[in-house]
Protein backbone atom coordinates (compact mmCIF):
# COMPACT_ATOMS: atom_id res chain seq x y z
CA UNK A 1 0.00 0.00 0.00
CA UNK A 2 1.14 3.38 -0.97
CA UNK A 3 2.26 5.52 1.71
CA UNK A 4 0.21 9.25 2.31
CA UNK A 5 2.99 11.65 2.76
CA UNK A 6 0.65 13.70 4.45
CA UNK A 7 -0.06 11.19 6.53
CA UNK A 8 3.30 11.60 8.17
CA UNK A 9 3.74 15.18 7.29
CA UNK A 10 6.57 15.41 5.55
CA UNK A 11 6.44 17.99 2.68
CA UNK A 12 9.20 16.35 0.50
CA UNK A 13 11.79 13.85 1.41
CA UNK A 14 15.22 13.91 -0.02
CA UNK A 15 17.26 10.22 1.24
CA UNK A 16 20.55 10.83 1.33
CA UNK A 17 22.12 7.87 2.07
CA UNK A 18 20.63 4.82 -0.55
CA UNK A 19 22.11 1.69 -1.50
CA UNK A 20 22.12 -0.81 -4.53
CA UNK A 21 24.59 -3.85 -4.01
CA UNK A 22 26.06 -5.19 -1.42
CA UNK A 23 25.69 -9.09 -2.27
CA UNK A 24 29.45 -9.85 -1.85
CA UNK A 25 28.69 -8.50 2.27
CA UNK A 26 25.79 -11.06 2.43
CA UNK A 27 23.04 -7.89 1.77
CA UNK A 28 20.35 -7.90 -0.89
CA UNK A 29 19.66 -4.55 -2.20
CA UNK A 30 17.96 -4.95 -5.87
CA UNK A 31 17.22 -1.95 -7.98
CA UNK A 32 13.19 -3.11 -8.08
CA UNK A 33 13.38 -2.78 -4.01
CA UNK A 34 14.50 0.39 -4.54
CA UNK A 35 11.83 1.65 -7.02
CA UNK A 36 8.86 0.01 -4.98
CA UNK A 37 10.65 1.71 -2.03
CA UNK A 38 10.28 5.15 -3.63
CA UNK A 39 6.98 4.88 -4.44
CA UNK A 40 5.41 2.75 -1.59
CA UNK A 41 6.80 5.85 0.76
CA UNK A 42 6.57 8.58 -1.39
CA UNK A 43 10.19 9.71 -1.71
CA UNK A 44 11.18 12.46 -3.67
CA UNK A 45 14.69 12.12 -4.40
CA UNK A 46 17.56 10.23 -3.17
CA UNK A 47 21.40 10.17 -3.24
CA UNK A 48 22.37 6.15 -4.72
CA UNK A 49 25.46 4.21 -4.31
CA UNK A 50 26.51 0.64 -4.91
CA UNK A 51 27.80 -1.19 -1.99
CA UNK A 52 29.26 -4.02 -4.59
CA UNK A 53 32.39 -2.03 -4.75
CA UNK A 54 33.47 -2.95 -0.96
CA UNK A 55 36.35 -3.91 -0.42
CA UNK A 56 36.87 -5.90 2.52
CA UNK A 57 34.42 -7.74 4.85
CA UNK A 58 33.17 -7.04 8.33
CA UNK A 59 36.99 -8.30 10.29
CA UNK A 60 38.86 -6.11 7.82
CA UNK A 61 39.57 -8.83 5.63
CA UNK A 62 40.39 -8.14 1.88
CA UNK A 63 37.41 -9.95 -0.03
CA UNK A 64 38.35 -12.66 -2.62
CA UNK A 65 38.68 -11.91 -6.38
CA UNK A 66 35.41 -13.47 -7.19
CA UNK A 67 33.61 -10.86 -4.72
CA UNK A 68 35.26 -7.81 -6.06
CA UNK A 69 34.16 -5.69 -9.20
CA UNK A 70 35.76 -2.69 -10.12
CA UNK A 71 34.70 0.44 -9.10
CA UNK A 72 33.74 1.68 -12.91
CA UNK A 73 31.53 -1.41 -13.34
CA UNK A 74 30.07 -0.65 -10.30
CA UNK A 75 29.14 3.03 -11.12
CA UNK A 76 27.74 1.83 -14.44
CA UNK A 77 25.24 -0.22 -12.78
CA UNK A 78 24.39 2.74 -10.57
CA UNK A 79 24.21 5.17 -12.86
CA UNK A 80 21.86 2.81 -15.25
CA UNK A 81 19.51 2.91 -12.56
CA UNK A 82 19.59 6.81 -11.91
CA UNK A 83 18.99 7.32 -16.07
CA UNK A 84 15.70 6.04 -15.74
CA UNK A 85 14.22 8.14 -13.06
CA UNK A 86 16.63 11.09 -13.10
CA UNK A 87 14.10 13.37 -11.31
CA UNK A 88 14.25 11.08 -8.57
CA UNK A 89 17.52 9.36 -8.21
CA UNK A 90 21.60 11.05 -8.00
CA UNK A 91 24.43 9.14 -7.63
CA UNK A 92 27.17 9.13 -5.42
CA UNK A 93 30.54 6.91 -7.07
CA UNK A 94 31.31 4.40 -4.21
CA UNK A 95 35.65 4.32 -4.51
CA UNK A 96 37.62 1.57 -4.13
CA UNK A 97 41.06 3.28 -2.84
CA UNK A 98 42.75 0.86 -1.55
CA UNK A 99 42.67 -1.99 -4.65
CA UNK A 100 42.19 0.51 -7.42
CA UNK A 101 42.16 4.37 -6.85
CA UNK A 102 41.59 7.04 -9.16
CA UNK A 103 42.81 5.64 -12.08
CA UNK A 104 42.14 7.63 -15.62
CA UNK A 105 38.59 5.68 -16.95
CA UNK A 106 37.26 6.21 -13.57
CA UNK A 107 37.69 9.67 -13.86
CA UNK A 108 36.21 9.82 -17.20
CA UNK A 109 33.52 7.79 -16.20
CA UNK A 110 32.44 10.75 -13.44
CA UNK A 111 33.46 13.67 -15.30
CA UNK A 112 31.22 12.02 -18.65
CA UNK A 113 28.45 11.99 -16.29
CA UNK A 114 28.36 15.14 -14.35
CA UNK A 115 24.87 16.04 -14.46
CA UNK A 116 23.47 13.30 -12.18
CA UNK A 117 26.70 12.76 -10.02
CA UNK A 118 26.28 14.28 -7.10
CA UNK A 119 28.88 13.29 -4.43
CA UNK A 120 31.48 11.19 -3.88
CA UNK A 121 30.86 8.10 -1.63
CA UNK A 122 33.70 6.57 0.79
CA UNK A 123 33.98 3.80 3.48
CA UNK A 124 36.54 3.76 5.85
CA UNK A 125 35.21 0.62 7.20
CA UNK A 126 34.57 -1.04 3.92
CA UNK A 127 37.73 0.04 2.20
CA UNK A 128 40.18 0.01 5.44
CA UNK A 129 41.31 3.40 4.89
CA UNK A 130 40.94 6.82 6.09
CA UNK A 131 39.58 9.98 4.16
CA UNK A 132 42.67 11.65 4.83
CA UNK A 133 44.53 8.77 3.35
CA UNK A 134 46.96 9.82 0.24
CA UNK A 135 45.03 7.41 -2.01
CA UNK A 136 41.76 9.07 -1.03
CA UNK A 137 43.05 13.05 -2.04
CA UNK A 138 43.03 12.09 -5.40
CA UNK A 139 39.12 11.57 -5.05
CA UNK A 140 39.01 14.73 -2.79
CA UNK A 141 40.76 17.04 -5.22
CA UNK A 142 38.21 15.45 -8.02
CA UNK A 143 35.15 16.84 -6.02
CA UNK A 144 36.87 20.17 -4.96
CA UNK A 145 37.00 20.40 -9.19
CA UNK A 146 34.00 19.79 -9.92
CA UNK A 147 31.77 21.02 -6.83
CA UNK A 148 30.75 17.62 -5.28
CA UNK A 149 30.03 17.06 -1.78
CA UNK A 150 32.19 14.03 -0.35
CA UNK A 151 29.77 11.64 1.84
CA UNK A 152 31.90 9.51 4.34
CA UNK A 153 30.86 6.59 6.46
CA UNK A 154 31.95 7.03 10.03
CA UNK A 155 31.87 4.16 12.85
CA UNK A 156 32.98 0.80 13.21
CA UNK A 157 37.06 1.16 13.34
CA UNK A 158 39.67 3.64 13.33
CA UNK A 159 39.71 4.61 10.10
CA UNK A 160 36.19 5.06 9.99
CA UNK A 161 36.12 7.73 12.99
CA UNK A 162 34.61 11.20 12.72
CA UNK A 163 37.52 13.05 13.14
CA UNK A 164 39.47 11.54 9.36
CA UNK A 165 36.41 13.40 7.70
CA UNK A 166 36.43 16.58 10.06
CA UNK A 167 40.52 16.55 9.09
CA UNK A 168 39.44 16.34 5.74
CA UNK A 169 36.90 18.92 6.12
CA UNK A 170 39.48 21.04 6.98
CA UNK A 171 42.33 20.00 4.15
CA UNK A 172 39.20 20.78 1.59
CA UNK A 173 37.51 24.15 2.57
CA UNK A 174 35.36 24.14 -0.35
CA UNK A 175 33.69 20.57 -0.39
CA UNK A 176 31.00 19.80 1.82
CA UNK A 177 31.67 16.60 4.09
CA UNK A 178 29.16 14.60 5.66
CA UNK A 179 29.61 12.33 8.56
CA UNK A 180 27.14 9.87 7.43
CA UNK A 181 25.99 7.58 11.05
CA UNK A 182 27.71 10.29 13.03
CA UNK A 183 29.85 7.31 14.40
CA UNK A 184 27.73 3.91 13.98
CA UNK A 185 27.46 2.37 17.14
CA UNK A 186 29.07 4.99 19.34
CA UNK A 187 26.84 7.57 21.90
CA UNK A 188 27.51 9.84 18.89
CA UNK A 189 29.29 13.10 21.26
CA UNK A 190 32.48 12.60 19.28
CA UNK A 191 30.45 13.37 15.83
CA UNK A 192 27.73 16.12 17.61
CA UNK A 193 31.47 18.17 19.31
CA UNK A 194 33.08 18.23 15.50
CA UNK A 195 29.91 19.36 13.85
CA UNK A 196 30.22 23.02 15.10
CA UNK A 197 33.98 22.63 14.37
CA UNK A 198 33.87 23.22 10.64
CA UNK A 199 31.26 25.32 8.06
CA UNK A 200 32.00 22.48 5.57
CA UNK A 201 30.82 19.75 7.74
CA UNK A 202 27.58 17.85 8.10
CA UNK A 203 26.06 14.65 9.60
CA UNK A 204 23.16 12.42 8.66
CA UNK A 205 20.19 10.24 10.61
CA UNK A 206 21.10 6.67 9.22
CA UNK A 207 20.68 4.04 12.46
CA UNK A 208 20.72 8.04 14.47
CA UNK A 209 18.76 8.41 17.63
CA UNK A 210 16.75 10.69 17.14
CA UNK A 211 17.73 12.65 20.16
CA UNK A 212 21.40 13.23 18.80
CA UNK A 213 19.63 14.92 15.92
CA UNK A 214 17.27 16.97 18.25
CA UNK A 215 20.70 18.06 20.20
CA UNK A 216 22.47 18.96 16.94
CA UNK A 217 19.69 21.35 15.84
CA UNK A 218 19.48 23.10 19.35
CA UNK A 219 23.79 23.39 19.33
CA UNK A 220 23.98 24.58 15.89
CA UNK A 221 20.60 24.76 14.32
CA UNK A 222 19.03 23.24 11.46
CA UNK A 223 21.07 23.81 8.75
CA UNK A 224 23.82 20.84 9.95
CA UNK A 225 21.59 17.35 9.33
CA UNK A 226 20.12 15.80 7.25
CA UNK A 227 17.64 12.41 6.34
CA UNK A 228 19.56 9.49 5.39
CA UNK A 229 18.12 6.12 5.81
CA UNK A 230 20.97 3.09 4.67
CA UNK A 231 17.54 1.72 2.74
CA UNK A 232 16.66 -0.85 1.74
CA UNK A 233 19.12 -2.66 3.53
CA UNK A 234 16.41 -3.98 5.75
CA UNK A 235 14.05 -3.95 2.91
CA UNK A 236 11.75 -2.65 1.08
CA UNK A 237 10.27 -1.15 4.35
CA UNK A 238 13.00 0.11 6.52
CA UNK A 239 11.83 3.15 6.94
CA UNK A 240 8.47 0.92 8.58
CA UNK A 241 10.05 -1.71 10.04
CA UNK A 242 14.22 -4.17 11.27
CA UNK A 243 14.95 -7.30 9.67
CA UNK A 244 13.17 -8.56 12.90
CA UNK A 245 10.28 -6.82 12.43
CA UNK A 246 10.81 -4.62 14.94
CA UNK A 247 9.85 -0.40 14.34
CA UNK A 248 12.20 1.37 12.53
CA UNK A 249 14.50 3.83 14.01
CA UNK A 250 12.95 6.57 10.86
CA UNK A 251 9.30 6.46 12.16
CA UNK A 252 10.34 8.16 14.90
CA UNK A 253 11.80 10.95 12.07
CA UNK A 254 7.85 11.10 10.10
CA UNK A 255 5.88 10.54 13.01
CA UNK A 256 7.67 11.93 16.31
CA UNK A 257 9.98 14.82 15.44
CA UNK A 258 7.47 17.22 13.60
CA UNK A 259 6.14 17.60 16.83
CA UNK A 260 9.32 18.43 18.62
CA UNK A 261 10.91 20.85 16.38
CA UNK A 262 9.79 23.72 14.49
CA UNK A 263 8.41 23.10 10.66
CA UNK A 264 10.67 25.48 9.24
CA UNK A 265 13.96 22.72 10.57
CA UNK A 266 12.04 19.51 9.77
CA UNK A 267 11.76 20.88 6.24
CA UNK A 268 15.84 21.70 6.89
CA UNK A 269 16.01 18.22 7.93
CA UNK A 270 14.06 16.14 5.47
CA UNK A 271 14.94 17.86 2.16
CA UNK A 272 15.99 21.54 2.11
CA UNK A 273 19.84 20.89 3.44
CA UNK A 274 20.42 18.08 1.02
CA UNK A 275 18.95 20.26 -2.12
CA UNK A 276 21.17 23.02 -0.90
CA UNK A 277 24.48 20.61 -0.09
CA UNK A 278 23.95 18.46 -3.36
CA UNK A 279 22.92 21.68 -5.00
CA UNK A 280 20.11 20.43 -6.36
CA UNK A 281 16.64 21.52 -6.36
CA UNK A 282 13.35 19.32 -5.88
CA UNK A 283 10.16 20.11 -7.85
CA UNK A 284 7.18 20.04 -5.39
Amino acid sequence: MKTDKNHYRCKKIFDTHVHIGGGNLGFDMTEDMVVTMLDRYNVDHILLSNCDCCEVDFDQKILPDKLQITQSDGLERTLKLARLYPDRISVAPFIKASTEGLTRDYRKLIEDNLDIIKAIKIHPYHGDISPVDKRVIPYLELAEEHNLCVVSHTGGCEKASPVHVYEAAKMFKNVNFVMVHMGLGTDNKEALDLLGKCDNLYGDTTWVPMSTTIEAIKRYGSKKMMFGSDAPIDGTDTYLHNRTNDRSIYQDYFYVLPDLISENDYDDLMYKNAERVFKLRIEE
